[in-house]
């Protein structure tokens, strides 16, 4: 029970200070979850992202259900969703309360103009935290950056964006280019 506690209050420790969501959260995950827990191996995490990426809904909680499973099965996986969604979901039920009462004024402009870029850079340490370990060889760079010119030039969904890299990596490491 005591590894459950453990999980549940990681989990709400990322929930409540993993402003940005989505991605931004991802570093902070990496960060508890594997060096200063020590429950996960980099490779692991970076198969659960992907995992999380694939399957419906946030990936926070994707993430943080995912990895509660891995540590301690099906009730770690409870604990670290309600961890994770626990301070956030108070957090936006207050702001939805207030905000549009106080979003004329500066200084509520001000603070949200700090931290878009902060986001920003949060996620950017996150994708090069993934990077270090997808990037394998130049198979994989090949893949990423299709993808990422797909994604960001196309305009292609991610859902295409996910099939194709399936499909690139069954063909590039399936045996047909090995």
């Amino acid at each position: 029970m005591n590894l459950l506690w453990k999980i549940f209050f990681s989990f709400l420790k990322i929930g409540a200070f993993s402003f940005g969501g989505g991605y931004a959260v991802v570093s902070m995950i990496q960060k508890e979850i594997i060096q200063d827990k020590g429950w996960m191996e980099v490779k692991e995490f970076v198969d659960i992202v992907a995992i999380a990426e694939m399957t419906p809904g946030p990936i926070a909680v994707n993430s943080s259900t995912y990895v509660g499973y891995n540590i301690a099965g099906f009730l770690g996986s409870i604990f670290g969703t309600i961890g994770v969604i626990l301070v956030p979901t108070v957090l936006a039920l207050i702001v939805s309360i207030y905000f549009n009462k106080f979003k004329h004024l500066d200084w509520v402009k001000w603070v949200l103009k700090g931290i878009r870029p902060a986001v920003l850079g949060i996620i950017a340490a996150a994708c090069f935290t993934i990077g270090k370990v997808s990037f394998v060889d130049l198979k994989s760079v090949i893949i990423g950056v299709i993808i990422f010119l797909g994604v960001y030039k196309l305009k292609i969904s991610p859902i295409m964006a996910i099939i194709i890299s399936g499909g690139l990596g069954f063909i590039l490491y399936g045996g047909f280019f090995v």
